[in-house]
């Protein structure tokens, strides 16, 4: 695999200039090197118009023979997978690719016992646990799609993704632990369950040993399923554009968007990307702390290093817990050399004392990488020095998932490398900066709208259920152009810089989520009439959460109000989404037409009231006024 990998900035510029110049040639070349049951016809037909996009069209494969199957003739006795629990006294599991393979294909085997076939979709709300992992490839394994909603959202959320999906089983656990916690993830299942008619089967992994209730004829114990299976299970044949997964991401409307990734495309990108940006070496040991519920871990923590047959550690804790030196423990532990983690984790951390890392050795560490939102400068920086002693790459990787993988990137050792800058785009991908009108902008020196104008392999093919919701959430804003919400500079040495969601979604700590998500929860609260929610910066998380909200009538207590309305938006979406602050107003800066102005909204939570700009064509500009005198 190692003739994927581009070793030099020379080598790295040539295959940019081919990728452009003959995207499909380049991108066949790279396929060619996967495990196909039958190779394609067509690399690749698109138009943007529609969306329709299809890569390897008619070509045959399932990913988890690529994931497992291929590598244990050379790879079999690898350590595939290392699990560190959260109390670092539990013992750590490993697993070598020849048991990963086992495992996956035991439960396959109580998947099909328990009626799962191709095509059905498959919810998993578990913690950040092996069977979690090897449920995914299971799922894949066997054909049926897979979605991973993370295990900190709400029973409302859970059930919102399980009926937009049509689900047919949910993949669970008792419960989990998280930090000094221990959370009942499977109460969350059930209350979620209680509007979800497609549900039939519902599977519990033991986790806590805690006695939960398991309902008749639908919830059935792992452990119990598990007992005599089969520890081989053919792959099932898929097509390249088949769906391997839905991912639920926030979108600006309150509904979430079902992201569809397939089989073939998103195999090849997810390794080409992985085994670039982080330049990996076959004694590597790979950590990157996402969860699995995020496209961060399904590409970065599972797919991408086990297509690699890289070794992977996951994580079942937190950064603080049982103190902020956790990460840096496990680093040493392990001998991690690449380790992956978000810019809010390191300025959390940051905030600690410097003892925390000072007093672990690190010197295992070779790449460092950043993902989620733009790491600020100061983050870079402490990362870098402390962690990485100067001496480690820094990889600050851009992408989404509607991506399904790194999109702009330093190539870790191979190109430039520019605090707070993603830098330059993979081979393969073709950005462009836009003007309002859509206009591209080709010099340096500049910023605009980030687009890209050429497909890559591992690209959104539609929202689940709702082709137009993709075509009008991507392709609509610039004529032939995929959107990527964000807005971007360009150096004068061509390198870009994130800038941030251009329209109303928050980025809290990597996580995204759509204004109209929030202020609906906020909504359903009694005592409020109306809401609008903006992003702010925020020291840790990257951006906080303002909340401007317009009540029927002033309570005793202001702090009791505030308190329900958190408990609100935490029942409805889950804690990651609770504001940060709640301003009491009695109206909202609106248009005659009445859109709220938000602009004005986010320069008060921003503390930058100076320059608010035109506001006489608002319906009552003197809410503007009262607003900025009640700022917190």
């Amino acid at each position: 695999m190692e003739n994927l990998q581009l070793k030099s900035f020379e080598e790295y510029q040539q295959a940019y200039k081919r990728s452009v110049e003959d995207p499909e040639g380049f991108w066949a070349d790279i396929a060619d090197k996967f495990t196909w049951r039958k190779k394609w016809n067509t690399t690749l037909e698109w138009n943007f118009e529609e969306p329709d996009i299809k890569w390897f069209k008619g070509g045959k494969l399932n990913i988890t023979e690529n994931c497992l199957d291929r590598h244990l003739k050379t790879r079999g006795n690898k350590l595939a997978l290392i699990w560190e629990p959260n109390d670092p006294k539990e013992r750590f599991i490993r697993y070598t690719y020849r048991e990963l393979h086992e495992r996956v294909c035991q439960f396959a085997n109580v998947l099909k016992k328990n009626g799962a076939k191709k095509g059905d979709r498959i919810c998993i709300y578990m913690p950040m646990i092996p069977e979690l992992a090897i449920a995914v490839l299971a799922c894949a394994r066997i054909g049926a799609i897979h979605s991973v909603i993370f295990a900190g959202f709400s029973a409302v959320a859970m059930s919102d993704r399980i009926n937009d999906a049509q689900a047919t089983m949910v993949l669970t656990s008792d419960g989990l632990n998280r930090g000094a916690k221990q959370i009942p993830v499977k109460r969350v299942v059930d209350e979620a369950l209680e509007d979800c008619p497609s549900v039939q089967k519902v599977i519990v992994v033991e986790r806590l040993g805690w006695a939960v209730n398991m309902v008749e004829g639908r919830d059935v114990w792992y452990h119990d399923e598990v007992q005599g299976v089969s520890k081989d299970c053919p792959a099932e044949e898929m097509d390249s554009e088949d769906m391997l997964f839905i991912l639920y991401t926030s979108g600006s409307t309150g509904k979430p968007k079902g992201v569809v990734h397939t089989c073939g495309g998103y195999m090849v990108y997810a390794q080409y990307s992985f085994m670039n940006v982080f330049q990996t070496q076959e004694s590597d040991v790979y950590w990157c702390t996402a969860d699995i519920g995020w496209i961060t871990g399904h590409t970065y923590l599972l797919y991408g290093p086990l297509l690699s047959g890289a070794t992977t550690l996951m994580f079942e804790g937190v950064p603080s817990y049982p103190d902020n030196g956790r990460f840096w423990q496990v680093c040493d532990k392990f001998g991690v050399t690449i380790f992956y983690t978000a810019p809010t984790a390191i300025r959390a951390l940051m905030a600690g004392d410097i003892d925390d890392v000072l007093s672990y050795s690190l010197d295992s560490l070779r790449v460092l990488g950043s993902v989620g939102e733009p790491i600020n400068e100061e983050a870079w920086h402490w990362y870098y020095t402390h962690v990485g002693k100067e001496d480690c790459p820094l990889v600050d990787t851009w992408w989404q998932t509607e991506t399904g993988g790194i999109m702009i990137s330093t190539i870790a050792g191979v190109t430039p490398m520019k605090p707070s800058h993603a830098a330059l785009p993979l081979p393969g991908i073709q950005p462009i900066l836009v003007d309002s009108d859509g206009n591209e902008i080709k010099e340096n020196g500049v910023e605009g709208y980030l687009c890209m104008k050429f497909p890559w392999p591992s690209i959104i093919r539609t929202t689940y259920g709702d082709h137009e919701r993709a075509r009008l959430s991507y392709f609509s804003t610039y004529k032939n152009l995929y959107f990527t919400g964000d807005g971007a500079k360009r150096d004068e040495n061509g390198l870009y810089r994130i800038i941030g969601r251009v329209d109303d979604v928050i980025n809290v700590s990597g996580h995204r989520f759509g204004t109209a998500e929030i202020e609906e929860a906020i909504n359903h609260n009694e005592h409020v009439v109306e809401s609008a929610v903006v992003g702010y910066p925020h020291d840790v998380k990257g951006q906080g959460i303002y909340a401007f909200v317009i009540i029927k009538d002033m309570p005793e207590k202001e702090e009791y109000l505030r308190a329900e309305i958190i408990e609100t938006v935490v029942e409805k979406i889950g804690k990651i989404a609770r504001p940060d602050k709640i301003q009491i107003v009695s109206g909202l800066p609106k248009t005659r037409s009445g859109k709220i102005m938000r602009r004005i909204l986010r320069k008060v939570a921003e503390g930058d009231t100076s320059n608010l700009g035109d506001t006489s064509t608002l319906l009552d500009p003197d809410v503007v006024d009262e607003i900025k005198a009640g700022a917190l």
